[in-house]
């Protein structure tokens, strides 16, 4: 029996995890035949079937769980001595996987992409956006960028980017023959452009003024995914955007954008990078949580917490 390649376990377990050669194909960054290739020919060397598939789905046989149960650890095991290894490098390498949300892409990623692959040349850095809660680990990624510090067991949050603010914004042309609404309440007499997640649910419209806070969910005449088209039915007086207010401070300078219930919108906490709390935290990583933790520092007072701990 030929012993397979590093390269050939390390794809049958991403197999295993997602179920799908379609997605193991994405995280691994070959194409679907490329990857059904390379586990046929595992199948082969070993001389037992891994994985019984159909046009839709993709099981794991009994062997391949046993086989999985020994592989993964590993493999795991290598990672380990890797990273060890690569965080005795003056400059860490390898590839550091991101998921997050389109916004914070915009918001977090985008301000410190320059920075970071600048001095860190020899780290491939994949960022994937998706507004979808989708599981960090499970999935393959280092690390994700989220909302809320409050995450599933042995997940950890670390702080990142700048405070975060919506502002309600429309075009002069949408006021010209409509009053002005000086109460959340009173958005549900203006047309509003829906924002929906993933899931088809409609992202609720949160104010909070003194002790008072009011909720809208917004079922407007426009209901869009992503914050770039909301910006631009704003813009072009299809309706009023809840949008963050950093996407839209050239827009009110210039006149295009008018902001309205201001007073409504307080300041939020920025958002979280978030990484598995057991494992090993790898180089690469540990370099973009400092890179992050630099610029937070020079727009902000700093972070709270410490590096590798919980939020309290």
């Amino acid at each position: 029996m030929i012993r397979p390649s590093i390269t050939a376990l390390e794809t049958f377990v991403a197999v295993a995890r997602h179920r799908s050669f379609r997605k193991a194909a994405a995280e691994r960054g070959i194409s679907a035949s490329a990857l059904s290739h390379i586990i046929r020919d595992l199948e082969t060397s070993l001389g037992i079937r891994l994985f019984n598939r159909t046009n839709r789905t993709v099981r794991i046989t009994a062997a391949g769980e046993q086989f999985l149960h020994r592989v993964a650890p590993a493999l795991g095991e290598l990672t380990e001595a890797y990273e060890q290894i690569n965080t005795l490098r003056d400059k860490p390498r390898g590839t550091l996987r991101l998921n997050v949300p389109r916004s914070a892409a915009e918001l977090v990623i985008r301000p410190l992409l320059g920075r970071f692959m600048s001095e860190y040349p020899d780290i491939t850095l994949e960022v994937v956006t998706n507004d979808g809660l989708v599981d960090i680990v499970a999935a393959g990624f280092d690390a994700g960028i989220r909302i809320t510090e409050r995450l599933e067991q042995d997940m950890i949050a670390v702080p990142v980017g700048p405070q975060r603010r919506f502002a309600v914004v429309g075009a002069p042309s949408y006021f010209a023959d409509r009053s002005v609404p000086r109460h959340p309440g009173e958005l549900h007499n203006h047309a509003c452009i829906g924002r929906s997640y993933p899931s088809g649910v409609l992202r609720t419209w949160t104010f909070a003024k003194g002790a008072e806070t009011y909720e809208l969910t917004i079922r407007g005449p426009l209901i869009v995914d992503e914050h770039v088209l909301m910006l631009q039915g704003a813009l072009d007086g299809v309706g009023i955007a809840y949008v963050y207010e950093s996407l839209v401070e050239e827009y009110l300078r210039e006149g295009s954008l008018i902001r309205v219930l201001e007073d409504w919108c307080p300041i939020m906490p920025g958002f979280f990078l978030c990484y598995h709390g057991r494992r090993h935290i790898p180089a690469t990583l540990r370099a973009f949580i400092e890179v992050a933790r630099t610029a937070h520092h020079q727009n902000q007072d700093g972070l709270e917490g410490d590096f590798g701990t919980s939020p309290s």
